[in-house]
């Protein structure tokens, strides 16, 4: 799907502020009401817009801390890297994995309540996946940058 200027103009919008009434975003990128709504419903359906989410301060529910696991697996072939992530999906702290190059086959970012929630997550989780051969933690001690998607004009 090609995506013009006010399309990309809607999905900056929508990524600062998903609830923005359809006046208001309509009034933002320069477009009536009725043809704003079908470009928004145009990318629905195209799959440009996945969907809408509420950002979750972490700390305030109990998840202060954040940890990247770097892990090498033993083996690479098709059904280690399925059953690898289909492990992943079973744990609700595991918030991202990513299949990468380099050193590490994969980086995960967790989220925990401290120190010893990620020791037991170690233990009772992670540990329990077959086929990892090595792994490197390490805690997140500030967040520097998070961003939306830098969409170009």
């Amino acid at each position: 799907m090609k995506l013009d200027k006010f399309d990309l103009d809607i999905l900056n919008a929508l990524q600062q502020d998903a609830r923005i009434s359809l006046n208001e975003l309509s009034g933002k990128v320069g477009l009536t009401s009725s043809p704003c709504w079908t470009r928004i419903k145009r990318m629905e359906e195209a799959g440009v817009i996945e969907g809408y989410s509420v950002r979750v301060n972490p700390a305030a529910v109990g998840l202060a801390d954040t940890v990247i696991v770097q892990v090498t697996l033993d083996s690479h072939s098709d059904e280690a890297l399925f059953e690898f992530g289909r492990a992943l999906e079973q744990i609700p702290e595991v918030m991202e994995a990513f299949l990468v190059s380099g050193d590490y086959d994969y980086y995960v970012r967790i989220a925990v309540a401290d120190t010893r929630d990620y020791e037991r997550l170690l233990r009772e989780r992670l540990y329990k996946i077959p086929g990892i051969r090595h792994s490197k933690s390490s805690f997140v001690l500030r967040a520097l940058k998070q961003s939306q998607l830098p969409l170009r004009r």
